[in-house]
């Protein structure tokens, strides 16, 4: 019987018999008395079990009283891969935040992730130390600046942004109706309604440089709308037209790609010589075309031709300045 397993046999034997004697635990659990010791102060420091000494009945029992503000629930026998990468990057991001309104609730948030983390006899600086999330390429952003437009999106109140437009090398000025903020691939951005565009855009949240309030409510944007246009692409640019990219791996590269999602609509075939072909919607060809030039000579787009023609002139753009 490992530790968890024995952690909810006491439990077991302490609501099935209401007082329960050292004897009795120790025969049931087939254990020392050292390590029925080490298990009971786990469970009640830990995981703040309320088992309590009755010093009339000469046994143990659950009282009716809890520790302020912790809950006592046991631990299961071991994260997922989901669970962990939930619990860890939301460990990180609250040791990451800056003081302010939030430090007192924030301080128990962080108590209770770190009993939650601390499983069966791992403590949590040891899955921390142990078990890494690394986030790549995460552009900076201001704390200020994020308040506001969280503040706005919430509120549906309307903006005037400065941002930073990359491609154009220029800064441009936006009356804009916030509708959600999104993190993606270590970033955030912001989809708004632009009402010079009169369309729905996706603006990068470390490239807004000012912030305006305005009075207007923000315009509504359905969410059937909004799932439309981000979801029937790929990646953060979309749109409403909407294209199909065939795409070929080599054998080679085959082993990693046919186990990623691209799209959730994505069609894929595996070919006789292991080769993999793959087909995702596209409406904005930018980030569909890095990701398929990091795959280099392992694969080639199949169609369509306009996208074929893209990936040609960035290779040899690319080989023009070397």
């Amino acid at each position: 019987m490992d530790r968890t397993e024995r952690f909810y046999k006491i439990e077991q034997l302490l609501h099935a018999r209401k007082h329960v004697t050292t004897t009795v635990f120790l025969d049931e659990l087939g254990i020392s008395l050292a390590t029925f010791k080490r298990d009971l102060e786990y469970l009640r420091d830990r995981l703040h079990a309320p088992i309590a000494w009755d010093r009339n009945a000469s046994a143990y029992c659950f009282t009716n009283t809890e520790q302020p503000g912790m809950s006592h629930e046991l631990p299961g026998l071991w994260f997922n891969a989901s669970e962990i990468y939930a619990l860890l990057s939301m460990q990180h991001l609250l040791n990451n935040i800056e003081p302010g309104l939030l430090a007192p609730q924030i301080e128990p948030l962080k108590l209770r992730l770190m009993t939650i983390l601390a499983k069966d006899s791992f403590s949590a600086n040891d899955i921390s130390e142990r078990i890494k999330i690394l986030h790549a390429l995460k552009r900076q952003i201001s704390p200020q600046f994020f308040e506001q437009i969280a503040t706005a999106t919430l509120k549906r109140q309307r903006l005037v942004i400065t941002h930073f437009h990359r491609e154009k090398n220029e800064t441009l000025q936006r009356e804009i109706s916030p509708q959600q903020l999104v993190y993606y691939r270590n970033n955030w951005y912001l989809d708004a309604w632009c009402h010079l565009r009169k369309a729905i855009r996706s603006f990068a949240v470390d490239a807004i440089t000012a912030i305006e309030f305005h009075d207007t409510p923000a315009r509504e944007v359905t969410k059937t709308a909004l799932k439309a246009h981000f979801e029937q692409g790929y990646g953060i640019f979309s749109g409403s037209k909407v294209q199909w990219a065939k795409l070929l791996f080599t054998p080679e590269r085959a082993r990693w790609v046919a186990q990623e999602q691209w799209h959730p609509d994505q069609k894929y075939n595996t070919q006789q010589d292991g080769s993999y072909e793959l087909e995702v919607p596209y409406s904005d060809d930018r980030e569909l075309l890095m990701e398929i030039l990091k795959h280099g000579n392992q694969v080639r787009v199949l169609s369509p031709a306009s996208l074929r023609k893209r990936v040609i002139d960035e290779l040899k753009n690319s080989l023009g300045a070397y």
